[in-house]
């Protein structure tokens, strides 16, 4: 990126700096170290909320040529002509290896190679590598084996060698089978090696290998045929919900029925529940005294349906809890219709949402798509599709965040405020000494002055007023974070304990979209798909924590991949052949930690 003119004013001086926005602010702390003598340790930059620190990230300041820095700092005695050494050596990206440049900040993610109809996988697997926690979990998979001590040392021994090489799925055929999480942890890992286009040879065979209808040719015979992303997804999903296995917390153990010792990776972070009535719409049935059937019920996605009512994906999940099933009723003994009702009794950290946009269509003997436009939003508020206990603990919490956001945004809307108004008061004091005017105490125009002692005081009626201190910008900002931090001890007071002890739940029943699998075409049988997957902030190496994200997102469709803005994620709703959302996937907005809320 090109640089950036900048005026730096200290000690009554002016400096013009180029300043390069994708460097660390440490080195614009060294270029005005060479033209003031003050060391970076000393120096104190004053920018918008606070000072310049070495981890700020500059770039997303959003500075404009001209713009004025104030620096204030002395050198110490003796130091202004010593210029310290840097405490890490730099690095060119010429100097780096592939797999260096492929994780660095800002590095363009790897695509995935389209193999011959394997758009539907390609974007199943960019999408669901944006859970973090997945692909950490996947790090430390390894596949579990039955035979006896002597047979596993050698299997383990095979194992690492073809992981070593990237086919580390083709280990389970030792057993008989290939082993999907195997072969997915290498793909994620070869993939964060590189740039470019990478080929998921070793997964592909892996999946049709455990589920054949993936193997299925195309009727041309040409090749292989065209799948459905929702059925690749939910595949490698149950294989994941089988395989891969984590360290249960003792709230887990409550909620799984797997062992006090591990619980899937899946049922923690992917897996929410439902409570279900089933009951009979039939008067007589229930005359004959029959039950409802209530059951808990694990779900790994939420179906939204679209009908030619259905115009908003709320309404398309609300008439997914509800419906109609023909079954036999053991009282009228004969088949008769069911209403089956559904509410969320726990919401996972990851939601998947799947949009019906395929049925069989009988006289065309093919899956058929629903072209209807189905708009959905960024953010998805999931409260009230849930269980009256859970509703009583969400609510609360998610009433609060929206108090804080709205706190926050009244607090930006004051700063922008106040920056104009400086900035007219400068204007005009400029204007002023220009002219050589003497210049207005701003500060002093807009309060009253007291009363003097002369003729117009000695009126029985005159009131002295008193003179109106004004408070520093420092202590109004200090004022609007104390506030802003009361309102967060608020929020963190009323997450209720079990439901915080669960970090693979959402607390707030609020969700923030993270990727979006797409469907061009009118046939599942055919068309293309493709992946949108949100950018995350950059981590800053120093802190470990990442730093604020721009809005833009990754597309990725198949070996190409490009960057684009938040607004392209409003076109995906559908409404004809071209891209239209199939696959949802959100996460549970971030709530602030304890430490946050620390004085």
């Amino acid at each position: 990126m090109a640089t950036i003119p900048v005026v730096v004013k200290h000690s009554g001086k002016r400096h013009n700096i180029d300043l390069d926005p994708e460097s660390p602010a440490e080195v614009f702390k060294y270029q005005l170290y060479s033209v003031t003598g003050v060391e970076p340790a000393r120096q104190k930059i004053l920018i918008k909320g606070g000072q310049l620190k070495d981890d700020t990230d500059i770039s997303a300041m959003g500075i404009k040529p001209g713009h004025t820095f104030m620096m204030m700092g002395t050198p110490s005695d003796g130091a202004a002509d010593v210029i310290a050494q840097p405490k890490e050596k730099t690095r060119f990206v010429e100097d780096m290896t592939d797999a260096e440049v492929a994780r660095a900040g800002g590095a363009i993610p790897a695509g995935l190679t389209n193999l011959g109809n394997t758009c539907y996988l390609n974007s199943t697997l960019q999408a669901l590598r944006s859970v973090p926690e997945l692909q950490e979990e996947l790090a430390k998979y390894k596949p579990s084996s039955d035979a006896g001590p002597a047979s596993s040392a050698a299997s383990s021994s095979s194992l690492a060698s073809l992981s070593a090489l990237g086919l580390g799925g083709l280990g389970g055929s030792i057993g008989g089978s290939m082993d999907i999480t195997a072969a997915l942890r290498d793909l994620y890992k070869q993939m964060s090696e590189t740039q470019d286009g990478f080929p998921p040879h070793t997964f592909l065979n892996a999946l049709r290998a455990a589920f054949p209808q993936f193997a299925q040719k195309a009727k041309s015979h040409n090749g292989y045929a065209q799948q459905d992303a929702e059925e690749a997804w939910s595949q490698i999903i149950s294989q994941l919900r089988q395989k891969l296995k984590i360290k249960a917390t003792p709230v887990d153990g409550e909620s799984s029925t797997q062992t006090s010792s591990e619980i899937s990776f899946i049922d923690k972070y992917l897996a929410g529940k439902f409570e279900t009535v089933l009951e009979c719409d039939e008067p007589q049935a229930k005359e004959l005294g029959e039950e409802p059937i209530e059951e808990n019920v694990t779900f790994l996605k939420l179906d939204c349906h679209i009908s030619a009512s259905i115009n908003h994906l709320r309404d398309g999940i609300l008439a997914g809890l509800e419906e109609k099933i023909e079954k036999k009723s053991p009282t009228l003994d004969r088949d008769a219709l069911y209403t089956k009702k559904s509410r969320i009794s726990r919401l996972p950290k990851y939601l998947t949402v799947h949009f019906v946009r395929f049925f069989w269509k009988k006289e065309a003997q093919k899956k058929a798509k629903i072209m209807r436009k189905v708009s959905f939003q960024h953010e998805l508020d999931v409260v009230e599709f849930c269980t009256e206990e859970l509703k009583t603990l969400l609510a609360p919490v998610r009433d609060k965040v929206r108090e804080i956001r709205k706190e926050e945004e009244d607090d930006e809307r004051a700063r922008k405020r106040q920056k104009r108004i400086r900035k007219l008061e400068q204007e005009v004091k400029d204007e002023e000494a220009r002219l050589g005017k003497p210049q207005t105490d701003k500060k002093g125009a807009g309060r009253k002055e007291p009363k003097t002692s002369g003729a117009s005081s000695s009126n029985p009626g005159d009131v002295e007023m008193p003179d109106i201190v004004y408070k520093t910008d420092a202590e109004v900002e200090a004022e609007r974070a104390a506030a802003i931090l009361t309102l967060k001890k608020e929020l963190a007071s009323l997450i209720d304990s079990k439901l915080a002890a669960d970090d693979g739940a959402n607390n707030s029943g609020l969700y923030e979209l993270r990727g979006v699998i797409t469907h061009q075409g009118a046939s599942a049988d055919s068309g293309h798909y493709t992946a949108y997957v949100k950018k995350e902030g950059h981590m800053d190496p120093k802190t470990g924590k990442r730093r604020e994200e721009d809005g833009n997102w990754w597309w990725f469709n198949d070996d190409r991949v490009s960057e684009v803005p938040g607004d392209k994620i409003e076109t995906l709703s559908g409404g004809g052949e071209s891209h239209s959302a199939l696959i949802l996937l959100y996460r549970a907005i971030s709530l602030p930690t304890p430490d946050e809320v620390k004085e």
